[in-house]
């Protein structure tokens, strides 16, 4: 199946569990491999600091997908998803491999139609509190595609498992190549 960068945050843990469940290969790229709680017939954990591309080769070649849950843990650290993710497109690019969910964030997304006044303003107070982590977020976009459509009205932030099952569903999903995919919990 594939290659996940992030594999020891939150969402990207649970990636790896919902790929492992479905009997997916999987190989999880981390830091540190002791921040991997998930085991199971079919994972293979690769150590890596992301620093370069070509050490990373190795560990996305043969790949359908590689999925992406890289980014700033807090406000000084911003810049990292853009950093990051540029040396990961450029091993994908060196082995061939194509498909990258990876996740951002709704405010820098279009502001959906049938908002609230209130949800835009409060869109605009996290906005500016974030400003450098959703800049960052921008920049790892572009790198990635140009993204079209945007985030559904009046969501929800959905749960780390609804977010890992929408990546490994557009992995196979020619219509998610090159969009931005929105995704909210019912409210």
């Amino acid at each position: 199946m594939g290659a996940g960068f992030g594999a020891t945050g939150g969402v990207g843990q649970e990636i790896v569990r919902q790929a492992l469940t479905a009997g997916h290969q999987v190989t999880a790229i981390v830091r540190d491999p002791a921040r991997l709680t998930v085991t199971g017939a079919g994972l293979d954990v690769f150590r890596a600091d992301l620093a370069g591309a070509e050490a990373l080769r190795p560990a996305v070649t043969g790949w359908d997908a590689v999925s992406a849950g890289l980014g700033a843990r807090s406000r000084k650290h911003a810049g990292d998803a853009t950093r990051l993710t540029r040396t990961v497109l450029d091993a994908m690019e060196a082995e061939g491999v194509r498909r990258l969910p990876a996740i951002s964030a709704a405010p820098i997304g279009p502001v959906p139609e049938g908002d609230a006044a209130l949800d835009r303003v409060a869109r605009g107070i996290v906005s500016r509190i974030y400003k450098d982590v959703y800049a960052d977020l921008r920049a790892m976009e572009a790198a990635i595609r140009v993204a079209v459509g945007g985030t559904p009205p009046k969501a929800r932030s959905p749960g780390r498992a609804d977010v890992a099952h929408a990546m490994l569903a557009m992995v196979g999903d020619a219509t998610t190549v090159k969009q931005g995919v929105g995704l909210a919990s019912r409210g």
